[in-house]
């Protein structure tokens, strides 16, 4: 008798899974969350006296007071608006060339930050002199220059480019740090030098992002620059101080009104080009 595949009972292997053992995560994986919200908290209420948080209480009972300051700002006045143009147009202008001083130095310092470029004995000393630079407030370095070279718009570039060139290396290292190391495996496979390998091999992957990230430092130098002219270093900041101070309420709001025009109208614009080049 022959024993075809069909006369064979099939042979059913259940699986028991109650008997299958699932190993537990260890102890720290399982409390990793619940350690970092009691971080958060700890810090939360370490900071609350600190940071003055129980004042919130005043927005809702003094709202009649913050009514009537802000009511002052509800009657704009341009009868300078044509000033306050021309001063809004310095103070792009100062966003403009401190963003491109920044690019131009820190450029240099953005590759030698990257650890996948330079050795260690160059990264960190390097990383820690930009950790300085971006560490100092637009405003410190202002009013350094203004001593230095006087009043006026230069200040304010010089400020803006010194404090963005430590941020554009860390933001542009970043990127290098994150490029596809295969391109430039195949360019040193040639002989290439390290020099060669990093402008063809690094640079052509990071150019869009780095686009990317000027831009929009140049978006954030516009509303930094602002406040610079507080300080003497130009721009539009200097009539909002003064009218501030000397409770020019109708003439602050037609400044802060063309401050906020400009400032979306740039951000509107730095955002259709970086579609293209992302």
């Amino acid at each position: 008798m022959s024993i075809t595949p069909s006369s064979v009972a099939p042979v059913e292997r259940k699986l028991d899974l109650s008997r299958v053992e699932v190993p537990r995560p260890p102890l720290l994986a399982r409390l990793r969350g619940w350690i970092i919200w009691i971080i958060i908290i700890s810090l939360l209420a370490w900071s609350w006296a600190p940071a003055e948080i129980y004042k919130s209480v005043n927005l809702i009972t003094d709202w009649r007071n913050m009514a009537e300051f802000a009511g002052g700002f509800l009657q704009p006045s341009f009868k300078n608006g044509q000033t306050y143009l021309g001063e809004m147009i310095e103070t792009i202008q100062i966003a403009i060339w401190g963003t491109a001083l920044a690019v131009l130095v820190g450029t240099p310092f953005a590759i030698l930050s990257a650890a996948n470029v330079c050795p260690q004995w160059i990264v960190q000393p390097v990383r820690r002199l930009m950790d300085a630079s971006r560490a100092i407030n637009e405003i410190v370095f202002a009013l350094l220059f203004v001593v230095a070279v006087g009043l006026g718009p230069f200040a304010g570039v010089m400020a803006l480019a010194i404090h963005n060139v430590g941020i554009i290396a860390k933001l542009f290292s970043e990127a290098v740090e994150a490029s596809d190391a295969r391109p430039v495996e195949g360019i040193r496979a040639t002989g290439a030098l390290r020099v060669q390998e990093v402008v063809f091999g690094i640079v052509p992957q990071v150019m869009p992002l780095w686009s990317s990230y000027t831009l929009y430092r140049f978006e954030t130098n516009v509303r930094s620059a602002t406040v610079l002219g507080i300080v003497g270093a130009g721009g539009i900041g200097h009539s909002l101080y003064e009218n501030i101070r000397s409770f020019q309420y109708a003439e602050t709001a037609a400044i802060v009104i063309i401050i906020v025009l400009a400032v979306s109208l740039i951000d509107l614009l730095s955002s259709q080009i970086r579609k293209l080049l992302v």
